[in-house]
């Protein structure tokens, strides 16, 4: 009996076998009332493939496998009653030219703890789910778009840690369950996104060099125990994403890398299959099998892990093919230009296909250049994305933060700019751990002037942030003023906690990710000018900016108002949209967040005085560095 049928064969070569992962690699089954393991593999170009494992001692000839008709096709199989759940194992292919390549399964399930390499066979059709209301109310929302998405970007490893271990005192899944939930949620995060679940065996690396695309990685425990934290996020009304790296893949020896003696997941021509500047390998997005692959992992990760979204890392390296590259390292394309033809229609295909099947789940594109319509549709040219990360915007925010506050009045328009191209993408505003690292410092660093300036400077850039149009990231750590960049190496500096001015910088982020939760107007119409008003975009000088946020119904509108130089306006004027009282619900410079106004927040009522271009205006005082939210009762 094979497994591996000729309708397999069929959508496979069609590059639509969309449940492959539940045919190619390791499955516990019963054959002919025994059971055992069956195994099947790609490999078209080997001579002979055989499977050793800890199941046969590693013995290299103990179990051949067959190659399936049509030959052509190259699927090889066996099964084996002596192999079990939880047994090592690897390909053994052996090359026309006589070479042996001892190789992961491209399709496992579970590896071995790093720096071992092998493959694990694993069961993962067993788990129990209950996050069926999660799963609907997601299918059944009615606009995706218009739903609130706060994401809480985490590097598991060291998140946090347990004290002293030799094993490095990673947290298991099953630890951040009880853990990572409970401080999401109570800060008022819609979603988290995780990076390096995907097997990847160098730490360095972030996760972003996978060898393993459909195993979550050993270092915190088993697939199941990764469905249970996944399951109890969604229990506790937190989405969850994971980084997705389908660009490129490290030329380890045990991974996907010339897997059958020659270039089989990559582009054979390495001006198309290699990254110069990164030294790892391009997946041939032309070949149907490779296609197939990617879109399988990205399919299990969805369907199989119930994940609500995959952020696709380095878009920009796909689309353009001279991307990292000199002249005489690429190729062009049929008509003589960069551009990716075959990705181009990769991401069409994906992003239909997932979003189509999958209503509500979300694809990210990490994408860094102005490439047009990311999130455009596919039927108009569009890659047909959910969102797009704003890159520019980042620059433009971390440039003008960063600068002393005299300076900032010269460079008004960085903090103006995004709203000008604000309705051409769906974009998710960003500040993740590419900035963090590698010299760049800490985002509390970044900041000009002494401590306490720091933190005002924060708290006032994290009000703007949440304000501004678009849906939000933080990295870990960001929230409470973490001192140190990051390193993958240790955990975060939990203990800053203890200082006061670290816990009230926590505090004021987690008030303000509740307000963005609890409005509507924060997130209904972020690409559309009726969600949006300037009431002063202008006022360079004084470094001072205003606008209003509307929801659908143009209820509960919140009026937002931003100084950032560390001059107190004690009677500052501000245009407001109409007459009525506008309630002020959140003040950065209050004590419990560090600040220095003691009084609680009142109410002021509109009078008929011109200001900013309206013919109402409240005045109210405005600190130094400091940041104000009004509702509009």
């Amino acid at each position: 009996m094979s497994n591996f049928t000729e309708l397999d064969m069929y959508l496979l070569g069609q590059g639509t076998h969309y449940d492959i992962y539940k045919k190619l690699g390791a499955h516990p089954m019963t054959v002919h009332r025994k059971k055992g393991v069956m195994f099947d593999v790609w490999a078209p170009h080997a001579a002979q493939v055989w499977v050793i494992g800890s199941f046969n001692g590693w013995n290299e000839s103990a179990n051949e496998m067959q190659r399936l008709e049509p030959q052509e096709m190259g699927i090889y199989e066996l099964f084996i009653p002596e192999a079990k759940k939880g047994d090592l194992y690897k390909f053994l292919i052996q090359t026309p030219d006589g070479r042996k390549l001892y190789k992961a399964d491209p399709y496992a399930n579970s590896a071995e703890m790093r720096p071992g390499t092998a493959s694990r066979v694993a069961d993962i059709e067993n788990f129990e789910w209950s996050d069926e209301k999660w799963l609907q109310a997601r299918d059944e929302a009615e606009d995706p778009y218009g739903r609130p998405m706060s994401i809480y970007e985490v590097h598991p490893g060291s998140w946090m840690r347990h004290p002293g271990r030799e094993d490095g005192g990673y947290y298991s899944y099953r630890d951040l369950a009880d853990s990572l939930i409970k401080y999401v949620k109570g800060m008022g995060y819609t979603h988290v996104e995780l990076m390096g679940i995907a097997e990847y065996p160098f730490d360095g690396s972030w996760g972003y060099q996978v060898t393993g695309y459909y195993a979550p990685t050993s270092r915190y425990g088993t697939p199941e125990d990764f469905a249970y934290l996944i399951n109890q996020f969604h229990r506790n009304g937190i989405g969850v994403i994971l980084d997705w790296v389908p660009a490129h893949f490290p030329r380890d020896e045990h991974g996907l890398a010339d897997f059958d003696g020659q270039a089989l997941y990559e582009y054979a021509d390495p001006r198309k299959g290699e990254h110069p500047e990164w030294g790892t390998k391009i997946f041939d997005y032309s070949r149907t099998e490779v296609k197939n692959f990617l879109i399988g992992s990205a399919l299990m990760w969805i369907e199989h892990y119930h994940i609500d979204g995959l952020r696709v890392d380095a878009v920009a390296s796909m689309l353009y093919l001279d991307y990292g590259k000199k002249d005489g390292q690429w190729v062009s394309n049929q008509y003589g230009d960069n551009k990716n033809l075959e990705a181009i229609e990769f991401f069409k295909h994906i992003n239909t296909l997932i979003t189509g099947r999958n209503h509500g789940a979300v694809m990210i594109a990490e994408e860094s250049t102005a490439w047009p319509m990311v999130t455009g549709p596919a039927e108009k040219g569009g890659l047909n994305f959910s969102y797009k990360w704003n890159m520019g915007w980042m620059h433009d925010f971390l440039d003008y933060m960063k600068m002393d506050p005299y300076f900032r009045r010269d460079n008004h328009n960085k903090m103006t700019f995004a709203m000008s191209y604000n309705s051409s993408e769906r974009y998710i505003l960003v500040l993740s751990h590419d900035e963090v690292v590698h010299l760049k410092c800490s985002m509390w660093n970044k900041m000009p002037g002494y401590e306490e300036e720091k933190f005002r400077s924060l708290k006032v850039a994290y009000s703007f942030m949440i304000g501004h149009p678009g849906k939000k990231l933080l990295f870990m750590g960001q929230d409470f003023g973490q001192l140190r960049e990051w390193s993958e190496e240790r955990e975060l500096d939990w203990y800053l906690l203890q200082e006061d001015m670290h816990r009230q910088l926590n505090t004021y982020v987690r008030d303000l990710l509740h307000i963005y939760k609890d409005y509507p107007c924060m997130y209904e119409l972020d690409t559309s000018w009726d969600g949006f008003e300037w009431i002063n975009p202008d006022d360079k000088d004084r470094s001072i900016f205003s606008f209003v946020r509307m929801s659908k119904d143009k209820k509960r509108s919140l009026l937002f108002v931003f100084n950032f130089t560390p001059i107190d306006r004690p009677d500052y004027c501000v245009g407001v949209p109409k007459k009525g009282t506008y309630r002020l619900i959140l003040n950065s410079d209050e004590a419990r967040f560090g600040g220095h106004n003691t009084e609680k927040p009142g109410s002021y009522k509109a009078v008929k005085r011109e200001c900013d271009g309206k013919e109402y205006s409240i005045a109210f005082p405005l600190a130094g560095l400091s940041a104000a939210v009004f509702r509009i009762l």
